[in-house]
């Protein structure tokens, strides 16, 4: 096996620092909590708010974070303001960190 494959393999550093931010999105464990939350699918702010006992505002600023790095969507019906994962990816990132904890 070639050693050096690897590395010719590998994507160039802004890509990788991408990634790396990313991740970080990953590491704060409100945020994992609200995309837990949300992966059954949509819910307003303020029943996530009210489901994992944290301030609206906090919510709704983490909520921003995710929304920034193109984790959760928005929808708007009415005064209502709905977020759900973006896509199935984000989903499976969180399953495949879970497996890998439970292991």
């Amino acid at each position: 096996m070639d050693k050096n494959l690897s590395f010719e393999t590998m994507p160039d550093s802004e890509l990788i620092f991408e990634l790396a931010d990313l991740f970080k999105v990953f590491g704060d464990s409100t945020r994992l909590r609200i995309m837990y939350a949300l992966s059954d699918g949509e819910l307003p702010v303020m029943e996530i708010a009210e489901g994992l006992k944290m301030e609206q505002s906090t919510i709704s600023h983490q909520l921003r974070v995710l929304r920034q790095n193109k984790l959760v969507r928005v929808r708007r019906e009415g005064k209502q303001i709905y977020y759900a994962l973006d896509d199935d990816h984000v989903k499976k990132i969180i399953e495949m960190g879970l497996d890998h904890v439970l292991e």
